[in-house]
Parts: C-alpha cells; sequence; structure tokens
C-alpha cells in the first residue's frame, strides 16, 4: 500500500450483501490499485455459540432484535488494538444526515472503522463507548446499514486523489459547492429535433461557465431552495 491509502474497515451482519459493489466499478478499481484499503467483518465470526448468534431480545420488552455487545465489541477493540483510527462511525438512521461536506472531510482521512446496524439495531452501549461518529444516508430505514455502508464508502472514495480519472467532473458535482449541477449535453447536437442549447456549441467559454452558473443556481432554487439560505 502506498502512504497516501484510505483503510476502511466495514463491521456488517451479512458481508456478502456489498462485496460485490465494493469490488466492481471505481471503488473496485481504487482497491486493485492500493489507493483504498477495504475489509469486510462479518459479526457472525465473533458469535460465542455454535450457531454464531449476535443478536438478542431487547430488555423490557418489544418487537424485533439487538445485536449484543460481546461480538461488535471483540471485534472493534481488536481493530483498535492493530492501529489508530480517525472514527468508529455507526451507520443508522438518527444519525447526522450525510452531506458532501462530510463526504470530503472524510476522503481526507487515513484510517475509518464503518460498523452497519442489523435488525432492530445495536447495544446503547456500542453507541456510548466505542462510536465516535453517528451517520445517516436519509430519512428512512433499510433491512441492514450495509448499503449505507456502501453509499458512503463509495460517496469518500470517489473523492481521493488518483480515484477518478478526471478530477474536474469530481469538483462540479451537485452540493460540492452547495448548489445543484448543471444540466449536461453530449453529441448529436440535435436529436430529433431536440437541440443542445446553442451557448454550449459556440466556443465561448466565459459565456458557457456563466450559463451554467445561472442554470446550476435556477435548479437549485427549483428543487432545493434550502441550500441557498444564508446565500447572498
Amino acid at each position: 500500500m502506498n502512504n497516501t491509502t484510505l483503510r476502511i474497515d466495514i463491521v456488517c451482519v451479512v458481508p456478502q450483501s456489498i462485496e460485490s459493489p465494493m469490488s466492481t466499478s471505481i471503488v473496485g478499481r481504487a482497491r486493485e490499485r492500493g489507493i483504498v484499503d477495504l475489509h469486510l467483518h462479518n459479526l457472525h465470526d465473533y458469535a460465542k455459540d455454535r450457531f454464531r448468534h449476535i443478536d438478542d431480545t431487547p430488555y423490557g420488552g418489544g418487537a424485533g432484535m439487538i445485536i449484543q455487545c460481546e461480538p461488535v465489541f471483540d471485534c472493534i477493540e481488536k481493530l483498535l488494538a492493530e492501529r489508530t483510527y480517525d472514527d468508529v462511525i455507526y451507520l443508522t438512521p438518527d444519525g447526522e444526515q450525510l452531506t458532501q461536506k462530510i463526504c470530503n472531510d472524510l476522503s481526507l482521512k487515513k484510517n475509518l472503522i464503518l460498523l452497519a446496524g442489523h435488525y432492530k439495531g445495536i447495544d446503547q452501549r456500542i453507541r456510548d463507548t466505542l462510536v465516535t461518529r453517528e451517520i445517516s444516508i436519509g430519512d428512512y430505514v433499510l433491512t441492514g446499514g450495509e448499503i449505507a455502508a456502501a453509499v458512503l464508502t463509495d460517496a469518500i472514495v470517489r473523492l481521493i486523489p488518483g480515484v477518478v480519472g478526471d478530477a474536474e467532473s469530481v469538483l462540479d458535482d451537485s452540493f460540492m459547492h452547495d448548489v445543484l449541477d448543471a444540466p449536461h449535453y453530449t453529441k448529436p447536437a440535435d436529436f430529433r429535433g431536440l437541440k443542445v442549447p446553442d451557448v454550449l456549441l459556440g466556443g465561448n467559454h466565459a459565456a458557457i461557465r456563466r450559463w451554467r452558473e445561472e442554470q446550476s443556481l435556477r435548479k437549485t432554487q427549483e428543487r432545493r431552495p434550502d441550500l441557498l439560505k444564508g446565500k447572498s
């Protein structure tokens, strides 16, 4: 591994559900090139009984099952004993909302642990003792946090220098400057009478830049005016 490698350890219940997306496309190529060092840890490997149970019923009653302390503590403490981690992040619907700024900040880290919840959730003592940050990818609930961990990983990895071939395309993405991206067009210039805006065909880069800025602001105002609050 080179000295710019980001290591991400994903601790989860069903690692098979994210192995494929983490091994293909941009993330997969980043792993092959040593830019990202990604490890999946199956919590069932830290179970204490022969049935590999890692969950139990909640104290106080109620529906659902709760991931127990012991397998999570054993797994994460083993990792913490091997190296220093910048954050232990728990993916949970009641965490702070994931934003581009958070992804930008996390892409500059060296070592991250992502803990994916499952079932009804995890024992609160795990959150109180091991977790340093809690992140939600949206106001909805998934069957497991593995998908959320994959989303966060993808959003982080693509920002690391050398991962995406055209770095400028990343810098112009939606949310990078608190606005949505402008419309994009490619060949042909006329498709079934649907034409590309003339300004994009004229070669005047200053005019193109102004047009894109105007379109970006217009789209943001229409779709996400909350992003423009506080802006002059």
